[in-house]
């Protein structure tokens, strides 16, 4: 069983199915998804363009020889007889509304195997379960269908990627309590501007034998140079999600990480891949790749040889690790997803009140949730 290299390529980038600057065009994409050239896995999700970047990845990979890269799927939102609920999604598979835990492993089955015919391949090397609402992160039955499609040798390996905004840090937690056995890798959103609150999963991957892909290592584009001060996004742009000021904020720390970034003979997107490889269990970054409007704009190819070039070999000290995070820190810049102190409404798909159960996981890993979960005032 071959495990993930250090640099891969997310399916979201190009902005064709995630809207991250100019959305390019299909050839080009493929183009750029194709492993190779010092990048050897590449990640999809079937929700992405209801399938669509299922296909662009097929062709992507389609005349390689299987050897040759690692490829990691994601199922989770049923867009099969789901309804899509705008910014959110299409409803996850085990919503209520949908099917009960009876109906669990016959759905991950057929996803999982319209996802792979999509893709050209019979199996993939990681398979993820794709935004968990709070269901996919308790569920025996859930993992029991998982387990079975692992078990089937339609992926090698199974993991959780929790999403898609910040937050879900208890929740991950006790899933890998739960069902750590089955879990190889989590997905997380960590990058030296974003430390909170992904890193206080770090601790829990690590006892668990759990390895860590992340996401968001770009910090919304910012550490591929482009993004700056007086930045036009487009209307439909996902950064306009993050709060006003977000990159006059971090422009700021940007010029103040520069001059580690060149001690260290590094551009300022490997900088943050060093950053997030050089935190245990962190095995894997997958910035995400944005054409950028405008003539001025490094063209998105350039963005991705950056990443090619980026060592296995790490880069930073301890000293160094801990001055770029003091200099990023965003504790309690936002509310969380997931399991929070801040939210008492209904449970919904992505945000749940902090019931007694997620409060003992807290009190097990020495996290008070009102001071370290808490979006401060």
């Amino acid at each position: 069983m071959a495990d993930l290299t250090h640099t891969a390529l997310g399916a979201w980038s190009g902005g064709r199915f995630l809207h991250f600057g100019e959305p390019i065009d299909e050839e080009r994409l493929v183009a750029l998804l194709r492993p190779g050239g010092g990048i050897d896995t590449v990640v999809t999700a079937d929700a992405y363009g209801a399938g669509a970047a299922d296909e662009i990845v097929g062709r992507a990979i389609g005349d390689l020889p299987r050897e040759a890269y690692r490829l990691v799927g994601a199922i989770g939102h049923d867009f099969y007889e789901g309804e899509r609920q705008g910014a959110k999604g299409y409803q996850r598979f085990t919503d209520p509304l949908l099917r009960g835990p009876g109906e669990y492993a016959d759905y991950v089955r057929m996803a999982t195997e319209r996802s792979l015919e999509r893709c050209g391949v019979d199996r993939f090397d990681l398979l993820l379960l794709h935004n968990p609402d709070r269901a996919g992160f308790t569920s025996a039955a859930v993992w029991d269908a998982l387990r079975a499609v692992r078990d089937e040798g339609l992926t090698d390996m199974l993991g959780v990627a929790p999403g898609p905004a910040n937050g879900f840090t208890l929740d991950l937690i006790e899933c890998l309590e739960r069902f750590g056995a089955d879990v190889d890798w989590a997905m997380v959103i960590l990058n030296p501007f974003e430390p909170w609150p992904g890193e206080l999963v770090l601790d829990a991957a690590e006892r668990h034998d759990v390895k860590l892909l992340t996401r968001v290592v770009d910090y919304g584009g910012m550490f591929h140079g482009d993004v700056a001060p007086g930045h036009a996004f487009g209307p439909r742009d996902h950064r306009s999600f993050r709060p006003d000021g977000w990159v006059e904020s971090g422009w700021d720390k940007l010029t103040r990480v520069r001059p580690i970034a060149a001690r260290h003979g590094l551009t300022t997107l490997q900088l943050a891949c060093q950053w997030n490889l050089a935190r245990a269990p962190v095995r894997c970054v997958v910035p995400t790749l944005i054409q950028e409007p405008g003539d001025g704009a490094r063209a998105i190819e350039e963005q991705r040889s950056d990443l090619a070039a980026l060592s296995a070999t790490p880069a930073l000290s301890e000293q160094d690790v801990a001055e770029i995070r003091a200099i990023g820190d965003n504790t309690g810049t936002m509310a969380l997803k997931g399991g929070a102190p801040d939210y008492d409404g209904e449970p919904a798909a992505d945000r749940w009140p902090l019931d007694a159960e997620l409060r003992e996981v807290a009190a097990r890993w020495a996290i008070d949730p009102d001071t370290a979960l808490r979006q401060h005032a």
